[in-house]
């Protein structure tokens, strides 16, 4: 190899801040109680990962505050979901820390999203108790 040659860089893909309305919230928060509630996504379900990867994308467009520790429960969660030597207490921990900190969110917003957020709580930690029985 020439060692003058440069090295090929891939190109940065530019940030462009995500919009995200109202009805899109609302119609992200009822995907995801329809998936949860009709039980444990499998492991290998890419529909799952694509879900956790919509709702990173929205929390990240979110100018609200506190949810940091969501975005990043959401990142091991994806992580532990594409490993294939996750146990299962590893996901039922990450399952409820993110079911409280869904909770805490719900808590403190006072608006149409506080019943859905709440309900999506429960639900996560609910599945989390299933998984690490």
């Amino acid at each position: 190899m020439d060692s003058t040659a440069s090295t090929p860089q891939t190109p940065q893909t530019p940030t462009v801040p995500l919009s995200v309305t109202d009805q899109q919230n609302t119609a992200l928060l009822e995907d995801t109680l329809t998936l949860l509630n009709a039980g444990i996504p499998n492991q290998a379900s890419q529909h799952g990962l694509a879900e956790i990867e919509r709702w990173q994308e929205v929390l990240r467009a979110s100018e609200r505050t506190g949810l940091a520790k969501i975005i990043q429960e959401l990142d091991t969660l994806r992580e532990q979901l594409a490993a294939s030597d996750t146990q299962p207490h590893e996901l039922a921990e990450t399952l409820a820390t993110l079911g409280a900190e869904t909770t805490k969110v719900a808590e403190e917003v006072r608006d149409d999203y506080s019943g859905p957020l709440t309900q999506l709580g429960k639900v996560l930690i609910k599945i989390g108790s299933s998984l690490s029985r």
